[in-house]
């Protein structure tokens, strides 16, 4: 450990992903692994120099963690990042080769005490793009601080390359930190979320739904003689993780956006909305449904750029009637969404052990899936539009949820992927390949339709 640094607690969405590692015994389940590419030669000098200065800039890719004699795990901001960034040759391998050797390097996990948290290898890709892949621990980055800071390399290279314009986008780290520890010693607005929180809770119980319908349920029922039972155990002690990606086209991607800009809705109310609508079919019409949801957690500038993770995850909790209109329920998603923003910062952790307590819940849950928008894809508008870009995510081979649907913009022509990482006791390709037909079918029949009811939707997909 280097010495006279500054030592800060980890926070609520630290803790959220310490618990994870701490009891999983697949340590790799922290890692995210991801390539950005380019068509075209890169001179890999000038790239290894753009990535360490991007490294100086960005506080967050030298955090380094520290478990102290008391069993504390403290973080703090390694002075430099010189560590050798290594080359590495794919072009004479098969491409589907090369993303098993990725995926490979996605499933080695991070030393933790005073370690680097992040690697970088520079790649020359088959089909002859060419650029980094990164992999890199989720407590020190989330899919949006890692998108800016392989942008930021991007756009450096870009500048030193071709003198486009470039402005350090990074913000403090340690300044966003600060302020996120502040909230966290029971402030005030602490205070108010918290009452927030306790008052959802207590409203009503929500319902458990599943996307292969009620027999998870109906047999935890029948077994524990509670046909009232309304929660569900949904884990397994298998962790092996499947990955299934369906890519939907730029034309209907545009299609998408245009409704959302047109009838103010955020594009993640209309993910929901198709999400919460199939499990409605899949389970005997249930009105009452419940999605873990994702918060970014990025309104400020300094919270879009100082990187770090700070993803937190809550209930997105609807009741919509089979006579509600298709829009109609997205405004009920919209009104949800909006309630819980206002107080996202509170500790999840905290939230979902107070839930369990109040219902008495034993390794129950009420979510059959979570899911995640992406707004942002890893392309920069300073870098020349005429360049192709790839970037591809690759599994570390353990999924800690049952089901997690990613859905994020594809570089390369604007369309969009709906990625769904799942655990394969649970579900297969087969499986996700049906939920993604109907929630294509159910997004565009809105989208088309948005007064048409609910009910009748379910009834013609």
């Amino acid at each position: 450990m280097e010495q006279n640094v500054t030592m800060y607690p980890l926070t609520y969405a630290q803790k959220l992903h310490y618990f994870t590692v701490k009891y999983c015994p697949h340590k790799q389940v922290l890692n995210i692994g991801v390539s950005l590419t380019i068509e075209i030669d890169l001179d890999v000098d000038l790239l290894r120099e753009s990535i360490y200065e991007a490294y100086d800039h960005f506080e967050c890719s030298r955090i380094r963690f520290h478990e102290n004699e008391k069993g504390e795990v403290m973080q703090y901001i390694a002075e430099k990042e010189n560590r050798y960034i290594p080359y590495f040759e794919f072009r004479h391998w098969k491409y589907e080769d090369a993303e098993s050797e990725m995926r490979k390097w996605a499933e080695v996990p991070f030393e933790r005490q005073d370690s680097p948290m992040n690697k970088i290898v520079i790649i020359a890709m088959p089909d002859g793009f060419q650029g980094v892949y990164f992999c890199v621990d989720h407590m020190t980055m989330d899919a949006q601080a890692l998108i800016v800071f392989l942008s930021d390399i991007m756009m450096i290279y870009s500048h030193k390359k071709y003198d486009y314009k470039y402005t350090n986008p990074a913000k403090s780290y340690i300044a966003q930190l600060e302020k996120d520890l502040k909230y966290e010693d029971n402030s005030k607005a602490l205070q108010r979320d918290r009452k927030y929180w306790t008052d959802v809770i207590q409203g009503s119980e929500p319902m458990f739904t599943d996307i292969m319908g009620t027999k998870l349920l109906d047999d935890q029922r029948f077994a524990s003689n509670n046909f009232k039972l309304r929660a569900a155990a949904n884990a397994n002690e298998s962790m092996e993780a499947g990955i299934s990606t369906f890519h939907l086209e730029p034309e209907p991607t545009a299609a998408i956006l245009k409704f959302c800009k047109d009838n103010d809705v955020p594009v993640v109310c209309l993910l929901l909305m198709a999400l919460r609508t199939y499990l409605q079919k899949a389970n005997r019409n249930e009105p009452d449904i419940s999605i873990q949801s994702t918060v970014s957690r990025r309104a400020t500038i300094s919270e879009k750029f100082s990187g770090g993770t700070r993803v937190h995850f809550f209930p997105c909790r609807t009741v919509v009637d089979l006579d509600d209109t298709f829009l109609e329920g997205c405004r009920k998603i919209q009104e949800s969404q909006l309630a819980n923003f206002r107080h996202a910062n509170f500790n999840p952790v905290e939230f979902m052990t107070s839930r369990a307590k109040y219902y008495h819940l034993n390794g129950q849950s009420y979510e059959g899936l979570s899911l995640t928008y992406q707004p942002l894809s890893m392309r920069s508008d300073e870098i020349p539009a005429d360049l192709k870009y790839k970037s591809n995510w690759y599994s570390n081979g353990v999924a800690a949820q049952a089901l997690y649907l990613t859905v994020s913009h594809r570089p390369l022509d604007n369309g969009m992927d709906f990625s769904f990482e799942y655990k394969k006791c649970k579900y297969n390709h087969d499986n996700l390949e049906i939920l993604y037909y109907y929630l294509s079918k159910i997004i565009f029949q809105g989208i088309q339709t948005p007064n048409k009811k609910v009910g009748a939707i379910i009834a013609s997909v």
